[in-house]
């Protein structure tokens, strides 16, 4: 689910989710087998993205979700069981 305060219009929250969905399966090998919630840091400005589906928005997106997955296989978290 991305939320309206980080992008206004609906083509823009879909084109983010695909970047996850797509980027996830990247790192799916990597990460613990559970359910997994991703929060982006920024939001995604239609000013600054004309585009919803421009290169410059996917390539933004994809970077930040870069980073956050880096750093989940890197830093994994421990069960409380």
């Amino acid at each position: 689910m991305v939320p309206k305060r980080w992008a206004k219009r609906a083509v823009t929250r879909n084109t983010i989710k695909r970047q996850i969905y797509a980027l996830s399966q990247d790192f799916e090998h990597e990460l613990q087998s559970a359910a997994h919630v991703v929060r982006l840091r920024a939001g995604f400005d239609k000013t600054r993205f004309i585009s919803a589906t421009s290169n410059a928005l996917k390539a933004a997106v994809r970077t930040e979700l870069q980073q956050l997955f880096t750093r989940a296989t890197a830093n994994p978290v421990q069960g409380t069981a």
